[in-house]
């Protein structure tokens, strides 16, 4: 069974920034892409960025120049950089993984983590 815990969300100011991390845990298992996605109250899940095995990155129109995903492969942690935040970023924010786990592929998600940026 694979595992993802996010932390670093909270509240900031607009203009502010904040950095999430994902970690992912288990026995015999390799990450191939990871995301995340924010939902905000009222909306759809909605994709943020996400990056593959080879560094290969997407981000939403939205985000691109204010977000940076990157991940530590050795760690098997994956980050997400958010600066010059704005209210409409507010949102919990999930992790999410591809992943094999003896011999099967799935994805996996994790609980998310608010995101608050006040006006």
């Amino acid at each position: 069974q694979v595992r993802l815990v996010e932390s670093g969300g909270g509240l900031v100011q607009a203009g502010g920034s904040l950095r999430l991390s994902c970690a992912a845990s288990g026995s015999s298992f390799s990450i191939r892409t990871m995301g995340w996605d924010r939902q905000a109250p009222g909306k759809q899940r909605e994709l943020v960025a996400r990056i593959s095995s080879g560094d290969t990155i997407n981000y939403a129109d939205s985000v691109k120049g204010r977000f940076t995903i990157s991940r530590d492969n050795a760690k098997n942690t994956m980050y997400l950089q958010m600066n010059s935040l704005k209210p409409e970023d507010t949102a919990v924010y999930y992790c999410k993984a591809v992943a094999t786990n003896r011999g099967a592929i799935m994805p996996v998600w994790g609980q998310g983590t608010q995101v608050t940026v006040s006006s």
